[in-house]
């Protein structure tokens, strides 16, 4: 195992675990406590974890990026639950864009058996999902890889989405919060979903659980600008209330 795919186990271990211990890492990457408190001391400094006596504990401050093939590892059942109920909505030949959030993958993987889409993708995750499907146009917005994700950012991006309009606009982000909106980690990917929203005729926001009553660094925009908001579990009535109050559609699984 390379370094960079220890580094990330360990870090998907965080994210699930809240903390490790070295000497387990140790025993279990078959590798010395040297090296494991070097990993650590390397993720400390990227912000993505805070040691501690005998091993570390997870950042969970939301205005750091963590590497895509880490958050595509973090509740997964729930996005499954998003892409299913989205993928219900998504009709052969319909003309959609998703974003490079690690939750559109899911969607992506949902309407796998659906014909002739257009789909338009910052995320080259998704481009290579559907990179089997016959009859469809998957379109790249071009732009910039962004350091630690398998995303396209950058004005060549928001220029691509800027000359398209589509069926469905389809996106996640870090956080939402009743007064502070929708918002996200970084200004690239935060430009990236407000030129998205106005791409699409019916702009939809995909969010699990975890995301509610979450702020994050820089602002996306306002829930009155979305349509649909889609979720893994029923929000609370403060949530529906606010959401009802925007005018905004709210989906989740019935129990």
């Amino acid at each position: 195992m390379l370094a960079i795919e220890r580094r990330n186990a360990i870090l998907a271990k965080l994210q699930e675990d809240k903390k490790v211990v070295v000497s387990d890492l140790s025993e279990l990457y078959n590798v010395t406590e040297e090296t494991i408190r070097r990993d650590l001391e390397k993720l400390e400094a990227e912000g993505l974890a805070k040691k501690t006596y005998g091993g570390a504990v997870i950042n969970e401050s939301l205005n750091t990026d963590l590497p895509y093939t880490v958050r595509k590892k973090s509740n997964v059942a729930g996005k499954q639950i998003i892409g299913e109920i989205l993928g219900g909505m998504i009709s052969d030949g319909d003309h959609i864009i998703l974003d490079a959030s690690s939750t559109a993958l899911f969607v992506a993987k949902s309407i796998k058996s659906r014909k002739n889409l257009t789909i338009i993708t910052n995320s080259i995750e998704i481009m290579l999902e559907l990179s089997d499907r016959k009859g469809w146009k998957i379109l790249s917005t071009g732009g910039s890889m962004k350091d630690g994700s398998l995303s396209l950012v950058g004005y060549q991006t928001i220029r691509m989405i800027n000359s398209f309009n589509v069926d469905m606009a389809i996106f996640s982000v870090k956080g939402i919060d009743l007064r502070h909106g929708m918002t996200d980690s970084n200004e690239s990917d935060a430009q990236v979903k407000m030129a998205l929203l106005e791409a699409g005729k019916k702009k939809i926001l995909a969010v699990d659980s975890s995301k509610f009553d979450k702020i994050s660094f820089t602002k996306v925009g306002e829930f009155r600008e979305v349509d649909m908001v889609v979720t893994d579990t029923r929000p609370s009535q403060e949530w529906l209330q606010k959401f009802d109050a925007a005018g905004v559609e709210v989906v989740y699984p019935q129990e």
